[in-house]
C-alpha cells in the first residue's frame, strides 16, 4: 500500500523561495546584481577587492577603505607552518577541491573562531589564504618545491597567477582573472551557498559552513562543471569535428556540461562577459581553435536544445589560455565564492532560524511488523 497521492512538487526545490537576502539578485528583471550593482558594471570597472568589500561590508569602499582592505588581505596571505606541513602530507593524486576542504578544516583548528577571532577575521583570512593553500600543495605535490606563499602584488588576481606560475602575469592576464573572480563571487541561493547557510543555521562554526560549501561546489552539476566543460572542449581539434561529435552525443542523450541554468531562461548574463574574454585571450595567443570549438558547441546546443552556455562553459577556455591546469579550475571558483559564502553566513547569523524543510512521504504506510522468525 502506498501513501495518498500528493500534489507534485518541483524537483530540486526549483522555483521555491527558501529565504530572503540583500546580497545579490539573480534572474528576472534583476539579471544579476551584487547589492544593487550590475554585474556588467562591476566586471568592466571594478577590482575584485572592491567587490569582496561590497559583499562582505555591505557597501562600496572609499579610496582609503579600499587601500586599507588591500593591505589587510596582503598581510594575511601567508600560511601557518602547521598548515604547510599538513598540506605536504596530502597525496599527489588527491582532488584539489578535497585539498581545499581539508585545509579549511585544519586552519579552523589553528585559527579558531571565537572571542579573539571574529567571523569577519575568519572571512578575511580565508579569502587571503586560499590562493596559497592551493598553490603550496600543488607545487609540492608536483615537484616537491616549497613555494613562498606571499607575493609582492597588490591584487588578488595577480597573486593567484604569480603563485601558480612563479612569475608576475601580464596586465591582460591579470585583468582576465580579476573579471573571472568578480563573476564567480556571488550568485544568490545556489547549491553551495544554501549548504553553507544551512550549516550556519545550526549555529555551527564558520569553517564548517565554508567546508560544506566546498563539498557542494565540488560536484559536476555545480562548480565542477568548468572542469567537465574543458574535458569536452579539449577533445576537438576543429569546430567541424566538434559539430559531428556533439550531434552524436545529443542523439545518444549524453550529458553535455556547461549549459542551462536554474535561475535563467534565455541566457546567463555572466556568459556575455566571460565569452569576450575567451575571444580576447584566444586572439592574443594566435590560436582561435578553442574559441571556435566552444562557439560551435554553443550554437548547436541553442539550435537543438534551446540551451545557453552558463559561466562555466567559456571560463574553461579562459582558464586554459591562462595556463591554469584543469584540476585547479574549481578551486579558483572557491577563491572567489568565499566572499559570497561569507556574506551569506553573516546574513544567516544576523537573523537566524534553523533551516529545516519538510518532505512529502511517498513510501508505504500501515505495514504490520513481524518478528524475524515469522518473516
Amino acid at each position: 500500500m502506498t501513501a495518498n497521492a500528493q500534489v507534485k512538487k518541483p524537483s530540486g526545490l526549483a522555483g521555491i523561495v527558501a529565504g530572503s537576502t540583500t546580497i545579490s539578485a539573480a534572474g528576472g528583471a534583476h539579471n544579476l546584481e551584487y547589492r544593487g550593482y550590475s554585474i556588467y558594471d562591476l566586471a568592466e570597472k571594478a577590482e575584485f577587492e572592491e567587490v569582496a568589500y561590497l559583499l562582505l561590508k555591505g557597501d562600496l569602499a572609499n579610496a582609503a577603505e579600499l587601500s586599507a582592505y588591500r593591505a589587510r588581505l596582503k598581510s594575511l596571505r601567508d600560511l601557518p607552518d602547521a598548515l604547510k606541513k599538513s598540506l605536504e602530507l596530502i597525496p599527489k593524486d588527491a582532488h584539489p577541491m578535497d585539498v581545499l576542504r581539508s585545509a579549511t578544516s585544519i586552519l579552523g583548528n589553528i585559527e579558531q573562531e571565537g572571542a579573539d577571532r571574529s567571523q569577519e577575521d575568519v572571512a578575511d583570512s580565508l579569502l587571503a589564504k586560499y590562493p596559497a593553500m592551493m598553490m603550496y600543495w600543488w607545487h609540492y605535490a608536483q615537484s616537491g618545491k616549497r613555494i613562498d606563499c606571499t607575493s609582492d602584488t597588490d591584487s588578488m588576481a595577480a597573486h593567484v597567477l604569480t603563485l601558480l606560475h612563479q612569475k608576475a602575469p601580464s596586465a591582460l592576464h591579470e585583468r582576465a582573472i580579476n573579471v573571472s573572480l568578480i563573476l564567480y563571487a556571488e550568485h544568490e541561493f545556489n547549491a553551495s551557498t544554501f549548504t553553507a547557510r544551512t550549516i550556519a543555521s545550526t549555529l555551527s562554526d564558520f569553517y564548517s559552513a565554508v567546508g560544506g560549501g566546498i563539498g557542494a561546489l565540488r560536484g559536476h552539476l555545480h562548480g565542477g562543471a568548468n572542469e567537465a566543460a574543458m574535458d569536452l572542449i579539449a577533445q576537438f581539434s576543429s569546430a567541424e569535428e566538434a559539430e559531428t561529435a556533439i550531434h552524436r552525443m545529443l542523439k545518444n542523450k549524453d550529458l553535455i556540461m556547461g549549459f542551462g541554468h536554474r535561475v535563467y531562461t534565455e541566457a546567463d548574463p555572466r556568459n556575455r562577459v566571460i565569452k569576450e574574454w575567451s575571444r580576447k585571450l584566444s586572439e592574443e595567443s594566435g590560436d582561435m581553435t578553442m574559441f571556435d570549438v566552444s562557439e560551435r558547441i554553443e550554437n548547436i546546443m541553442w539550435d537543438e536544445k534551446h540551451l545557453f552556455p552558463n559561466l562555466d562553459f567559456y571560463s574553461a577556455s579562459v582558464y586554459n589560455l591562462l595556463g591554469i591546469p584543469t584540476p585547479l579550475f574549481t578551486p579558483l571558483f572557491v577563491m572567489s565564492r568565499i566572499t559570497g559564502w561569507a556574506a551569506h553566513i553573516f546574513e544567516q547569523r544576523a537573523n537566524n532560524k534553523l533551516i529545516r524543510p519538510s518532505a512529502d512521504y511517498l513510501g508505504p504506510v500501515n505495514l504490520t511488523f513481524k518478528p524475524v522468525n515469522e518473516r
